[in-house]
């Protein structure tokens, strides 16, 4: 093996996901030296396959789960703060009637049917205000609008509702666009010097007198690569239990995952407004349905167990059929498997509390520090969800303190990602300004522009006199500059990277469109 000044590091990260991502932008912001690897893209699995929310975990109540719900809440407009391009507040209504009835298993729920046997089960509107009203004061809110009853039948929100719903509830949540969150924190992270590997797979982690060897292949290539670091830490998501058995092997921990699997359809537009709405079923559960990319509606979640890890996860027609049933409870117009143009799934790695359902399980995060203060020392992650992801990466890295001890203080709390430096409510002033610049350009370019790079809209515009500076043009307002951009900036590698996750317009694009553009960035990483 041939030693490599340029292959040492001081940590370095096993996973490319939003934990991942978000501890490399805040490790080496704090002057340590990081490489991060994942073996497919980055934000490949679980990051890019969320509801896509910033969300405090309204039904978290339920299992008094007030801490998590907690910080949850405070995190929400620290991040839209730092990222007011694709993170944006929305407003869910949450229609109500008398038959509402809460999941059975919770404590809440087991506790009203001691106190309150007549009910049955049923969820009465001032415990759903209640609730709502705790969501309001939990967390430190100033840029959310607080909850308000509605009347459904005179707000715009009611009209696609059936007409039992005359009264509703609207709260404040954030939205995210996930697989852009990942990459961001990675091209900051890249940026401020962190080494960014995606399709590097570890084979194997050994131990050494003063830290780990890492075994890295190209999935690509198949060439292998040595790295060494002070500091391991296991952020596989799914594969963080297969990471300890199989990657590392002489290290064994006593924490595991349970791997729930969550499906989402989406449809065709629903509604003609920019609310989400928060559905409960008649199993008690939840469901979302938010206006998404501006011409369809976004509808989920399934909580399934999901055995193998190994078996890629995709939306069964059993959830499909279960999905479509429970929105079809509450809207008049009648949604159909031919109103889907899409779906997707992800598999959630849920810290593994011994809940008996997996709607019950935990979506707090559980860090081991195995090996703190010997040679090699490691840091294994085990649940957590979006919302959390950067105080889930401070709280790790200040855990690393004990071995880098120099190491700068947190910071990530008053910062921004790329192209996220402006004011929350500022997007439209951002959008005209571009489109003054840039008056050739279709204004829904723009704004799509502006909604996935913000102020980079102005780099990559920059020197664009007319449309013909563009490059190729592939229909839909997709032209070449974008997609360079994708190459040079954000790992871009095949159309898939590019078309399902730094961007959506895989939903607009036909196939040879599609064949195109791999084509494309084909030639462009070939002449690189």
């Amino acid at each position: 093996m041939i030693e490599s000044k340029e292959n040492n590091f001081d940590i370095f990260i096993i996973g490319g996901g939003v934990n991942g991502a978000g501890i490399a932008r805040d490790a080496t912001g704090r002057g340590l030296k990081v490489c991060l690897a994942d073996m497919g893209d980055l934000g490949g699995a679980t990051s890019s396959s969320s509801t896509k929310l910033f969300h405090g975990g309204l039904r978290y109540l339920e299992y008094f789960e007030f801490k998590l719900v907690r910080e949850s809440l405070k995190e929400r407009e620290v991040l839209l703060s730092s990222m007011p391009h694709i993170s944006w507040p929305m407003k869910f209504v949450v229609p109500y009637h008398s038959e509402m009835k809460f999941e059975p298993n919770t404590p809440v729920s087991k506790f009203l049917s001691l106190i309150m046997p007549w009910k049955k089960g049923k969820r009465p509107a001032w415990l759903i205000r209640l609730g709502l009203l705790l969501y309001d004061n939990l967390g430190q809110r100033k840029i959310l609008s607080s909850t308000q009853t509605i009347n459904l039948k005179s707000d715009p929100s009611g009209n696609p509702l059936k007409n039992k719903f005359t009264k509703g509830f609207e709260y404040s949540d954030c939205w995210v666009e996930d697989s852009r969150l990942v990459v961001l924190n990675a091209r900051d992270a890249h940026d401020a010097g962190a080494k960014i590997m995606s399709y590097h797979k570890v084979l194997s982690a050994k131990k050494r007198n003063d830290g780990w060897t890492v075994e890295v292949e190209n999935q690509n290539t198949r060439k292998k690569t040595y790295f060494n670091c002070k500091l391991l830490i296991n952020a596989g998501g799914p594969w963080v239990e297969n990471i300890i058995l199989d990657t590392i092997k002489n290290n064994v921990s006593s924490r595991s995952v349970r791997l729930v699997k969550g499906s989402h359809i989406v449809t065709k537009k629903l509604f003609n407004h920019q609310k989400s709405y928060f559905l409960q079923g008649k199993d008690g559960r939840i469901v979302f349905a938010i206006p998404y990319e501006n011409d369809y509606t976004l509808v989920g979640t399934t909580d399934v167990l999901h055995a193998n890890i190994q078996d890629k996860p995709k939306c069964t027609s059993e959830e499909t059929t279960y999905l479509l049933n429970f929105i079809n409870d509450y809207f008049q117009k009648p949604v159909v498997k031919k109103d889907i143009v899409w779906s997707y799934s992800g598999v959630r790695p849920l810290f593994e509390d011994g809940a008996k359902s997996e709607s019950a399980v935990s979506r707090d995060y559980f860090i081991e520090f195995a090996d703190q203060n010997g040679a090699s020392p490691i840091l294994h992650i085990f649940g957590g969800k979006i919302t959390t992801y950067r105080k889930l990466a401070e709280v790790v890295v200040d855990k690393a303190s004990s071995i880098f001890p120099s190491m700068k203080k947190k910071w990530t709390s008053k910062s921004f990602l790329p192209g996220g430096d402006f004011e929350v409510g500022d997007f439209e002033t951002i959008v005209q300004d571009v489109y003054n610049l840039h008056n050739y350009l279709d204004l829904d370019l723009v704004r799509r522009l502006v909604r996935h790079y913000g102020t980079d809209s102005y780099k990559m515009l920059a020197n664009k006199k007319n449309i013909n500076d563009l490059g190729r043009a592939f229909g839909h307002n997709l032209y070449g500059f974008e997609i360079d951009w994708g190459i040079n900036k954000e790992w871009v590698t095949c159309s898939e990277d590019f078309l399902w996750r730094r961007t959506k317009l895989g939903m607009r694009l036909n196939k040879n469109m599609e064949l195109s553009v791999n084509k494309y960035i084909q030639n462009k990483l070939r002449n690189k």
